[in-house]
């Protein structure tokens, strides 16, 4: 089951962005998913990435779409945002230290921390992809 939606370069999509990610859910998971254990996780993975997108990805590029995909497939999810932008070397990464009370770079670490696996690849047909999976837990119907 895979569901495609392209959106702006605004942050003022965000909502846009949780709202699809929740209501694909709820379709094709129905009542066998934890809502209140899960939805918290994959909201904030999925803001994250695209948030990210915007401010970094597409800040030269306000007017370009951020493609962005989900995949359901028995319990994996996967989440792919597309960017057009110059990319980011993830060898230049390093998590920050909370002592030094850096405002910003926790993106990566936040993103690993919520999700299974965390992939990035620069310029694929001309795009850049995050790729964020995981394993959703279901409650066993009977």
């Amino acid at each position: 089951m895979k569901s495609e939606l392209y959106v702006p370069s605004d942050l003022s999509f965000v909502n846009t962005v949780e709202n699809w990610l929740l209501a694909y859910l709820k379709q094709h998971l129905r009542d066998s998913l934890d809502w209140s254990n899960q939805s918290s996780r994959l909201r904030l993975a999925l803001v994250e990435a695209y948030s990210n997108a915007v401010r970094h990805a597409h800040k030269d590029k306000p007017n370009v779409p951020i493609l962005l995909r989900l995949e359901l497939t028995d319990q994996k999810l996967a989440i792919e945002v597309w960017d057009y932008g110059h990319g980011f070397d993830i060898t230049t990464y390093f998590p920050p230290h909370p002592e030094q009370k850096q405002e910003g770079g926790y993106g990566w670490l936040i993103m690993n921390r919520l999700m299974d696996k965390v992939e990035y690849h620069l310029q694929v047909n001309g795009a850049n992809c995050l790729k964020l999976e995981t394993t959703i837990p279901l409650w066993a119907v009977y």
